[in-house]
């Protein structure tokens, strides 16, 4: 059992045999980790987090946010195998609403400041982090440094906006953790992992942190309030 696209990568280059159960896949298929949700084929199966699809929904609730911005940072790390059908995606969104992507990349903590620094430089008016573990360990520096230079910033994970970050929107990962321990029992009662098809998520949700939108002297939409599952006063 593992977690997402960068260690499937790794344990896929080393077996082919030993079944592998990912539990928050941000794209398999896009990466081809699997030959398809339905039918995954090989020896892995899992549950996505369909993380393209969820990047486009918070680019467009970011949009809600800050309807008046014309430019958006992506901070983000080129490495992870996910990243690529994610990217694209939000290409085809920006096109579409007319808006300016600058992308960012930040492979380590040690290159948050000079992100963030860079995005002001660039006038980006808004900023969307694309999920990484690496980012979820920064959680409270990438917090701080939003409201340092004063970008709206919307994340994947909660924790983000726990630790004083604007807002989060994506699938909910301690459901997600206990429906891979059913793949896990149908292995071990002898199913076959690539006969298993990979489950979406069932529950997402949208979190917003009031406070950090008072700091920041950003306004959210009354409607956009209505429609979160949680709001951080």
């Amino acid at each position: 059992m593992t977690r997402g696209s960068p260690y499937v990568e790794g344990v896929k280059k080393a077996t082919s045999s030993i079944p592998i159960v990912f539990l928050i896949h941000a794209d398999p298929e896009g990466t081809g980790h699997v030959a398809s949700l339905a039918r995954p084929g090989g020896n892995i199966t899992g549950l996505t987090l369909l993380l393209t699809e969820t990047y486009r929904k918070g680019f467009d609730i970011l949009m809600s946010a800050v309807p008046a911005a014309k430019r958006i940072a992506l901070l983000w790390n080129p490495d992870a195998p996910a990243y690529t059908p994610g990217l694209k995606a939000l290409q085809e969104s920006a096109r579409t609403l007319r808006v300016q992507l600058q992308t960012v990349v930040a492979r380590t903590g040690a290159d948050l400041e000079g992100a963030f620094s860079a995005m002001a430089r660039a006038h980006a008016q808004a900023v969307l982090v694309l999920g990484l573990g690496i980012y979820q360990a920064e959680r409270q520096r990438l917090a701080e440094l939003a409201t340092k230079y004063r970008l709206p910033t919307m994340f994947h994970e909660r924790d983000h906006v726990e630790a004083g970050g604007l807002m989060s929107y994506g699938p909910d990962h301690n459901d997600l953790f206990r429906r891979g321990a059913i793949y896990v029992d149908k292995i071990l009662k002898g199913a076959k992992p690539g006969d298993i098809p990979v489950q979406q998520p069932e529950k997402f949700e949208l979190i917003i942190n009031l406070k950090t939108a008072k700091t920041l002297g950003l306004t959210i939409p009354q409607s956009l309030l209505q429609r979160a599952d949680e709001v951080i006063q």
